[in-house]
């Protein structure tokens, strides 16, 4: 038993001589790492300390000592919100919208960006596609409501003139269309910048496996079919995992700038949501409320998400 003790003690204790000298050897790594440590612990989980508001009746004037605890009242009021159910879905809606084309897009222009045998073009190809993504979204719904304007837009004067059309419409003012122009405004704006990563992932693939696929006979469509997506299936589905972990928390700033009150049924999300009947109402406890449950649903489509695939594809991020 004492040999067996040994045995077993032997390792444990070389495994930590081990450890301590590679942090020893690395110690220039750790400090390093030490201010983002610190930057992330400040502005990431510090602020986690705010939450508590949603079990407040939070007054602003007023020490947390004496704040008001009233449990989980800002939520049943959330859920018994329907204005929330409304917010919600056209969140869910345009979430789903945008990860079906947002992610697509990019990877289907990366592997068709890639086949240009044309250095030059390629590159001027790419800097164009991913010069949108540096844009302000001021400045991009600016122009997507000059364009779909009705009084000299270019897309109504193109209708007609290819006969389309008989009268301008009213792009803006249709709301069941609100959620299509999202879509298409989000994914020529961050086509370019999404492909950058699938193009790096495609630059890994080891060249040897084209020209063995072309000794075969592989055209270039079954090249890119049987070696280009399987070379970059760890990327893609570790975007996907994280994609569907911010798949409620699309933002506020393109809503907020293409709507209008005429589709304001379809264009409400739950961070303008947030934004409106919270800190624009002085409701800081609800608006507290909002974040936690988009917080809480974020956390639990990325664990759902990776477990899935994990046991699927054997590939996760955790």
């Amino acid at each position: 038993m004492k040999a067996v003790t040994e045995n077993n003690v032997v390792p444990v204790e070389r495994k930590k001589n081990s450890f301590w000298r590679k942090a020893l050897q690395q110690k220039w790594l750790y400090i390093m790492s030490i201010p983002f440590i610190v930057w992330v612990f400040i502005f990431n989980y510090l602020p986690l300390w705010g939450w508590t508001m949603a079990f407040q009746d939070f007054k602003p004037a007023r020490s947390f000592s004496e704040q008001e605890w009233v449990g989980f009242k800002h939520f049943i009021a959330l859920f018994g919100d329907d204005k929330f159910y409304l917010v919600l879905r056209n969140t869910l809606a345009m979430s789903f919208l945008s990860l079906i084309a947002g992610f697509t897009i990019p990877i289907i222009f990366a592997i068709l960006l890639n086949e240009l045998r044309n250095s030059f073009m390629k590159r001027f190809v790419q800097t164009v596609s991913y010069l949108p993504h540096f844009v302000s979204w001021v400045v991009v719904a600016s122009l997507v409501t000059t364009m779909l304007s009705i009084d000299g837009g270019v897309v109504n004067d193109l209708l007609m003139t290819l006969g389309i059309i008989d009268k301008p419409i009213q792009f803006m003012a249709k709301g069941e269309w609100f959620w299509y122009i999202i879509t298409a405004v989000d994914s020529w704006k961050e086509m370019g910048w999404s492909a950058i990563i699938y193009l790096a992932a495609i630059a890994g693939i080891d060249p040897e496996l084209y020209e063995a696929a072309r000794v075969d006979g592989a055209n270039r469509l079954k090249q890119m079919w049987h070696i280009t997506l399987p070379g970059i299936r760890t990327t893609i589905i570790v975007l996907l995992i994280m994609s569907i972990g911010h798949l409620i928390s699309i933002g506020f700033e393109k809503q907020f700038l293409l709507g209008n009150n005429l589709v304001r049924e379809y264009s409400d999300v739950l961070d303008l949501y947030a934004l409106n009947y919270g800190i624009g109402m002085g409701r800081y406890s609800f608006g507290t409320a909002i974040g936690i449950f988009n917080s809480v649903v974020s956390i639990i489509l990325l664990f759902t998400a990776n477990g899935i695939f994990k046991k699927v594809t054997k590939e996760s991020i955790m």
